[in-house]
Order: C-alpha cells, then sequence, then structure tokens
C-alpha cells in the first residue's frame, strides 16, 4: 500500500471516530494513534509477517520503513503532510499556527498545508479552542500564571486573539487571587527573618512575572503579610 493510500486510511479512521475526538485533546485519542501506526507501518495487511533482518547480536531487527521523500520524489505532498500533522499530535497539543509553521519548516507548500489543516478542523483534531482551554488549565495549575501572563503566552502561540480573550473570560476573579496566595505563602516559607519591605518587593517582583496585575498583587501580599507571626503587633 502507498503512502498516499494509509495515509487515506487513517483519515478515514479519524473520521468515524469524530464522535469522539471532538473537543478532546489530541494526545488521548485512540484512533490518533491507530492512525499513526497505519501511517507508520506502511498499512500493512492484518497478519502479514514483519519484514526483518538479524542484527549482529543475532536478535532479529524490525526494519524501519523507508522515508517517502528519499525514495520517491514524487511522493503526494498531502500525504506527507497528514503524516506529519498526527504525529505531531500525538506528542502534545497543537495550535493550529503551531502546525503551520512545522510544516512549512518541512517545505510543506502553504496551500497543502491549509487544505489539510482544514479538513482535520473538521474531524476535530484540529481544534484552537480547545487547544487554548487545555493551555490555559495547564499554566495555571503547573505555574499558577494569570490571565496577562496567558494572553501572552497564546499570543506565542498563534491563537486568534478574540478565541484567546473568550478563553481567559473564563476565568473567575476568585479563583486567580486564589492562586495568588499559593504562590505567596509558598513563596514566603523561604523569606522567614527579612524585612517586610524586603519580603513585599521580592513578593511583587514573582507575581508580576506571572501577570498579575498591581491591585491584586498588593492585596494578596498586605494579607499574607499581616497573618505572619513576625509582623503582628502585640
Amino acid at each position: 500500500m502507498s503512502d498516499h493510500d494509509a495515509t487515506e486510511t487513517a483519515t478515514r479512521t479519524l473520521e468515524q471516530r469524530r464522535p469522539e475526538v471532538r473537543g478532546a485533546p489530541a494526545t488521548s485519542l485512540e484512533g490518533l494513534r491507530e492512525a499513526v501506526s497505519a501511517i507508520e507501518s506502511g498499512g500493512a495487511d492484518e497478519g502479514a509477517a514483519p519484514e526483518v533482518r538479524i542484527g549482529s547480536a543475532g536478535e532479529p531487527r524490525r526494519i524501519p520503513p523507508p522515508d517517502p521523500k528519499a525514495t520517491d520524489e514524487d511522493a503526494d505532498p498531502y500525504a506527507i503532510a497528514r503524516a506529519v500533522v498526527l504525529r505531531l499530535l500525538t506528542g502534545a497539543p497543537k495550535s493550529r499556527s503551531e502546525l503551520e509553521q512545522a510544516l512549512r519548516r518541512k517545505g510543506c507548500p502553504d496551500d497543502v498545508a491549509a487544505e489539510v489543516l482544514d479538513r482535520y478542523e473538521e474531524v476535530g483534531l484540529v481544534d484552537d479552542e480547545a487547544y487554548a482551554q487545555t493551555f490555559v488549565r495547564s499554566k495555571q495549575a503547573g505555574r499558577g500564571l494569570a490571565r496577562r501572563a496567558l494572553s501572552h503566552e497564546l499570543r506565542k502561540k498563534g491563537v486568534d486573539e478574540e478565541l484567546a480573550q473568550a478563553v481567559l473570560d473564563e476565568i473567575e476573579p476568585e479563583d486567580e487571587r486564589a492562586r495568588a496566595h499559593e504562590l505567596v505563602e509558598k513563596k514566603l516559607r523561604s523569606m522567614h527573618g527579612l524585612d517586610r519591605a524586603v519580603q513585599t518587593r521580592r513578593l511583587a517582583g514573582m507575581l508580576a512575572r506571572k501577570g498579575y496585575g498591581p491591585e491584586v498583587s498588593r492585596l494578596v501580599i498586605n494579607e499574607a503579610l499581616d497573618a505572619q507571626p513576625e509582623h503582628q503587633r502585640d
């Protein structure tokens, strides 16, 4: 089976699983893994014996599939683009812009990339809204980023500004303040004995780097420092 036929088979597999993939992270899709497997195995028939070669130590080794670019100058650019996108999505979620840049680095024509990515948007594999929501949740939980920093990060990922703002508007101010409190409390554990002014300056700098505004930072820092025994008055 040719690379073109194998990739078409992979795409049909994804389309059959469309209800499962809509809005879900690409890395959780069994259909996506099956599609990549079909491409990388060259679409071999089930039950066919794998091609092997005996290694220097006597153990069998599977011969990797040939590089289509190296063996076929007329390789279908659409098949190559589909294979590249599928492999990228198995590693981690990607925005459409990131996929476009990756295809451009591979020498894929822009019109081919656009058509392939449009098709994968139709079946839900490329979904910037779902990507942005997952990205925001991850960065909030892992790094404690606030909306301003998250907006900057999404812009770097190429997510549409209006779409990014809609996702960021879902963040509740109370949740953001609570996350700021957690960050300050954690940082304070390593700042005992320092002057209050020094603690305030360092905490404010930390929160600013994570995208918190001055009003939220001042409120959270004062509340945390006032609760510290070393800053309480008799």
